[in-house]
């Protein structure tokens, strides 16, 4: 049975997914006691912590199409939907700034690299890309950039050390970011290198693009939807191996967001959205997805609200225990930590987290409260 709602339900479901598995991650209850997939990976490797951004912006690529298939063959319509674009990448940004800034309220050491700021730039160049030009084009512009980038990484010498580096501190792209933002603009856990920087973004358009052809392949009308699937997970192994090799020579890696990265995870978001897909669109299961829907159709509120809200609560100081402490951590001292080990308590708080904020999301689409940015 082919669900006929207009709407891919699938979508939902998997940006739900990524965005749950995102709040998880981003707030453990002690930094120090994670597990280790739900770390991300050192350095080079990945973990499923290391799936979740590049498969939001799979997702992103996919929802551009769904959002302006038909205003892009309405070439009088060009002008507006352009700048509606902007517009929302301009807000996107601008959200992704303001949780940079927020109670901290200093401009001087303000992060303008960010995963929104991302968001919003690959959001803005692939939906420009999407409306000015077809798939055979993009399919060729994502492999220019991946073996540009790859080429760049592995081929020019960096200016500080005179040689090509893929380590932290002296690869060309924390040079550039050095150069370009200053470290008082960068990630504070490290003050040398931004895991969202000015080179690396040129791969994660390429991930936004990936799923630009995707949303195309879903969006033919002369296959059927059993042979779409079929061709996501033949295309979902390919770039799956493809990833594995060029990881030979240029190691998967989150924080570079190498072209093997691009090409593994993308391969899996394939291999994974085919799936739901079928499940989901074609074989009309509905069972236990509503959790992931509610996260779904309101992804970039949560992100920005839960965020907030993590800070809050780490700013709030109270006594706890005759010791003057943050809210979020006299909470979890008292009602987690007693009654489990600290790995579990760590993760025990994640996942009370989420299950917080699922409730509030329950809310909101039982009251077709829809978000909108």
């Amino acid at each position: 049975m082919t669900n006929t709602s207009s709407r891919l339900q699938s979508l939902d479901v998997f940006r739900g997914l990524t965005v749950m598995i995102m709040t998880l991650v981003n707030n453990p209850g002690d930094w120090g006691h994670i597990y280790p997939p739900l770390e991300h990976a050192t350095w080079n490797g990945c973990t499923v912590a290391d799936l979740v951004f590049p498969s939001f912006l799979f997702i992103v690529g996919i929802s551009i199409v769904f959002a302006m298939q038909t205003a892009k063959q309405q070439p009088e319509s060009h002008g507006k939907l352009l700048v509606k674009i902007l517009k929302r990448a301009l807000i996107i940004a601008g959200l992704g700034l303001f949780m940079s800034f927020f109670l901290d309220w200093d401009f001087s050491t303000l992060r303008f690299p960010g995963v929104l700021q991302r968001i919003a730039v690959v959001y803005l160049i692939c939906g420009l890309i999407f409306i000015k030009s077809g798939y055979r084009f993009q399919a060729i512009l994502a492999l220019i950039i991946l073996i540009g980038y790859h080429l760049l990484m592995t081929k020019v010498p960096v200016p500080d050390t005179g040689v090509p580096s893929l380590e932290p501190e002296t690869n060309l792209g924390a040079w550039l970011d050095r150069t370009v933002l200053t470290t008082a603009h960068l990630w504070k856990q490290s003050k040398t290198w931004d895991p969202e920087g000015i080179l690396s973004t040129l791969p994660a358009i390429a991930t936004g693009l990936l799923g630009v052809l995707t949303g195309t392949w879903l969006k033919q009308l002369t296959y059927s939807p059993k042979i779409k699937v079929y061709g996501m997970l033949a295309a979902g192994a390919l770039l799956v191996v493809g990833g594995l090799v060029w990881n030979i020579w240029l190691p998967i890696n989150k924080a570079l967001w190498t072209s093997s990265f691009v090409l593994f995870i993308g391969g899996l978001d394939l291999l994974f959205f085919a799936l739901c897909y079928w499940l989901i669109d074609i074989e009309g299961y509905q069972g236990a997805i509503k959790p992931f829907v509610v996260y779904g159709v309101n992804a970039i509120t949560v992100f920005v609200v839960s965020g907030l809200a993590a800070r809050s609560m780490n700013r709030i100081m109270v006594n706890h225990n005759g010791n003057k402490t943050s809210l979020s951590n006299a909470l979890y001292q008292q009602f987690f930590v007693p009654h489990f080990s600290p790995l579990n308590a760590s993760l025990a708080w994640a996942i009370a987290y989420v299950l917080v904020w699922m409730g509030i999301l329950w809310v909101m689409y039982n009251k077709r409260i829809f978000i909108k940015i």
